[in-house]
């Protein structure tokens, strides 16, 4: 995944947030942070994704991320975070969904990134990519199959 960047979150006044932020936003890549929050003893891993890369994947993705097996659904219902009112983080807001686990990164009431987990992301990069790769738009597709016509066949 692009960059790798330890954030300490812990205190709205900091501008940690808006700098990782700016980073995600100026190269166009997902960058994976390390949230140590304050009061928690384990970190938190996850990866900032512009909202426009975001878009993107979910575009060529042609299904959304596997959930658990059945077997885990009460493990999955006793672990889902409780609702909480969104973090300020500067001129930031963090919007963190119960389902999903995903976090909306919204800056003047407008989400410009999201905080996913990293299996997720991998996940939804690698299948975009796949799926794109074996796609021909229309005009690349008829220029390809009048190319074929224009061959020789095999025979000759």
């Amino acid at each position: 995944m692009g960059i790798q960047i330890d954030v300490v979150a812990g205190y709205p006044v900091n501008d940690e947030m808006e700098r990782v932020l700016g980073l995600a936003e100026a190269v166009g890549e997902p960058v994976t942070v390390t949230f140590m929050w304050e009061g928690r003893e384990e970190a938190e891993r996850a990866v900032l994704v512009p909202a426009a890369t975001l878009a993107l994947w979910e575009h060529w993705a042609p299904t959304a991320y596997p959930t658990s097996d059945a077997g885990d659904e009460n493990r999955a219902v006793a672990e889902e975070p409780e609702l909480a009112h969104p973090a300020k983080f500067g001129a930031l807001t963090l919007f963190r969904r119960r389902v999903g686990g995903r976090t909306a990164v919204a800056r003047e009431g407008v989400v410009v990134a999201e905080l996913l987990d990293p299996d997720e992301a991998h996940w939804l990069q690698a299948t975009a990519r796949n799926v794109r790769q074996g796609f021909m738009d229309p005009k690349q597709k008829a220029a390809f199959e009048e190319f074929l016509a224009r061959q020789a066949s095999l025979d000759e």
